[in-house]
């Protein structure tokens, strides 16, 4: 084991420079980025109560599933000292403060941070939310900590955020294109918005895991496979209510997010075959024999759990989150 850690820490040596040299291709300039506060009423002009007001009337028209998944995506958004501090754990991750690692973690958790503080002020304005309980749920999600059974090994931390910013872009994206549906252009936007950052950090963290094939592709590849057999969770698994043990609340959640299609068993499986195509899986050279069976088992999988979901019934289960209103 001391071995495969001291390689790991190398290829991440190896990495930084690649990575420094790119980062911002997948950032934007802080000065010029969107800020939240270019989407919200502003409350030093006259018309703030008229702008609330608006916001109010169209919020009303979401449905509650798009609400609850609303909500889920926030508190999600919002537990990002958890991410912040588990990228900083991973093993490789230089804690040089001038380092490439430790500047790619700040940067990104500040591009990260706007999601959250964005999404909290919508909600707290659109007055169907019962804050106390979501900030509830918010502090139990970051004090209930972060195992998603990648330990500190940074090659299966990098895939599964590779697949996790795909995943929350589409949810995101998803979520724009229903609030529009619905009525509210500004959630539109403003969840549209999101979803273009989340394209931007997927496209990073493909890339770490693309130049670690390049020169460990046999660790790479069983790393990969690992991943896939244990199932890529959501960072929002231990999402729980007051009263409720953790992880009670997830399944609610993802259910309303299958009811509207905003994130389903078909997009875990498209996501799958996108990072099978980006990676090259099925053309990557110098396996050695364990690497070729987890090969196969990859480049295999996703037909297995699209048969597996095309057989899954849509969730009927009504559930009453303590976070909304009414």
């Amino acid at each position: 084991m001391h071995f495969f850690e001291e390689k790991r820490k190398e290829v991440m040596s190896h990495i930084e420079p690649h990575m420094l040299e790119k980062m911002f291709e997948f950032l934007k300039p802080v000065d010029t980025i969107w800020q939240p506060s270019d989407f919200l009423p502003d409350a030093s002009r006259d018309t703030f109560f008229n702008e609330i007001k608006e916001l109010q009337e169209s919020a009303r028209g979401l449905s509650y599933d798009l609400i609850a998944v609303l909500i889920g995506d926030t508190i999600t958004e919002e537990a990002l000292p958890t991410y912040e501090s588990w990228l900083t754990m991973v093993e490789g991750v230089s804690k040089d403060e001038d380092g490439g690692w430790m500047k790619w973690t700040r940067h990104w958790t500040a591009e990260e941070n706007r999601h959250g503080d964005l999404l909290n002020k919508y909600l707290y304005l659109s007055g169907r939310v019962n804050m106390r309980m979501m900030e509830v749920s918010t502090q139990w999600l970051i004090a209930d900590g972060f195992d998603i059974g990648t330990g500190r090994d940074p090659y299966r931390n990098f895939i599964y955020t590779s697949f996790q910013e795909l995943a929350t872009n589409v949810s995101h994206r998803r979520v724009a294109s229903a609030a529009k549906k619905d009525g509210d252009t500004l959630l539109s936007k403003m969840c549209g918005v999101i979803a273009g950052d989340e394209a931007r950090h997927a496209k990073a963290y493909k890339y770490f895991i693309e130049k670690i094939f390049e020169v460990d592709q046999n660790e790479a590849m069983l790393a990969f496979e690992d991943m896939m057999r244990k199932k890529i969770v959501m960072p929002a698994h231990f999402l729980r209510e007051v009263g409720l043990k953790i992880g009670q609340t997830f399944g609610h959640f993802t259910d309303a997010a299958e009811r509207l299609g905003i994130y389903t068993a078909i997009d875990y499986v498209d996501i799958l075959k996108e990072l099978i195509e980006d990676w090259h899986i099925e053309s990557v050279t110098g396996l050695k024999e364990d690497g070729e069976k987890a090969r196969d088992y990859i480049v295999n999988l996703p037909a297995r759990l699209l048969r597996v979901a095309e057989r899954m019934k849509n969730p009927q289960l009504e559930y009453k989150f303590s976070w909304i209103h009414g």
